[in-house]
């Protein structure tokens, strides 16, 4: 009988070591891929070069930036609506996300139905810049200049519906100007496209300027958002120098496909949420112009939700289309 107890109980021990191997390792136990849907040189890549080095190490496996680019973030974010819903592949992306849906008359994936909001990372200001052989000082010479020679100066944007061509084509309606508008595949061909005198006039995300700006190799005009940045005081918002109303920024949020387990979102809300407390990052933030946002989950949904009702009304309102 004390043998037959014996080996009940190491039945009973094999059984539960099965049970316990048989468990799936917690997440993650490979490296996490985060989609950046624009070529390298952007705002989205300085961001997620930002981030991600010390979220991979909160999480214990590193974060893989991979890109890819095309028709305005469409392809790379189709990329992860397809991807397998267990939180190994990711995508972070910005205001085309919320104005593509107003400007696209057919979208390979619903924006709030094929996507789980992972957190919101943050905000950053852009610039209105102009080539140095640009002879606007500031907004209300570049104003009078583009109504003098109306069609004769183009801007470059990262391409239709991106937040370049966004914020210029915002500029445009209020200052009554008509700017010709040269489309680039990312905010990085933009901004070399500008640097190279390709174009004068941008609007770029002051995260991707500041150190051109510095060195003069653009002039830097005016501050897109209602308040100016803490980076650049001395530099007057847009709406200071006449543009009655205009606001422009941008945001930058990070998802996972829709079906993915509501304990890995929270991992990856978890781990984020102390990458952005982490003073290396936040000191980044400070010095890019960039203000830093996170939060659960719930925030970037309800961001995400307002968002793309404002932007449909400004699309509408403000004639935006395909070029």
């Amino acid at each position: 009988m004390k043998t037959g107890i014996t080996g009940l109980w190491v039945a009973l021990g094999c059984a539960i070591c099965s049970i316990v191997w048989a468990q799936p390792r917690e997440f993650p136990v490979r490296p996490v891929r985060l989609v950046v849907p624009v070529p390298p040189g952007g705002s989205l890549d300085v961001m997620s070069r930002i981030v991600s080095p010390k979220w991979g190490e909160i999480m214990g496996q590193n974060v893989i930036i991979d890109y890819r680019p095309g028709a305005n973030t469409i392809v790379g974010s189709e990329n992860v609506a397809r991807a397998p819903a267990d939180g190994y592949t990711l995508l972070i992306n910005t205001l085309p996300f919320v104005v593509n849906p107003s400007l696209y008359p057919k979208m390979p994936f619903d924006t709030e139905r094929d996507f789980a909001p992972v957190s919101l990372l943050g905000s950053s200001p852009f610039v209105l810049v102009v080539h140095p052989s640009i002879p606007a000082k500031s907004v209300k010479e570049l104003v009078a200049l583009a109504k003098a020679h109306p069609g004769k100066l183009n801007y470059s944007s990262a391409g239709n519906g991106s937040n370049l061509h966004v914020a210029a084509e915002l500029f445009k309606n209020l200052a009554g100007v008509n700017i010709v508008h040269v489309p680039y595949g990312g905010g990085g061909p933009a901004l070399i496209a500008m640097l190279n005198g390709e174009t004068g006039v941008s609007f770029l995300s002051l995260v991707a300027v500041t150190g051109h700006i510095a060195s003069g190799r653009m002039r830097a005009l005016g501050i897109t958002t209602a308040k100016r940045s803490k980076v650049t005081p001395q530099l007057p918002t847009i709406a200071e120098q006449g543009v009655a109303g205009y606001d422009f920024g941008a945001w930058f949020g990070v998802y996972a496909p829709v079906a993915t387990p509501a304990p890995v979102i929270k991992t990856l809300n978890d781990t984020i949420t102390r990458a952005l407390r982490d003073p290396q990052v936040t000191e980044r933030f400070d010095k890019e112009g960039a203000e830093l946002v996170g939060g659960p989950p719930s925030v970037l949904a309800a961001h995400l939700k307002a968002e793309l009702a404002l932007w449909a009304k400004v699309v509408k309102s403000a004639g935006l289309r395909i070029d």
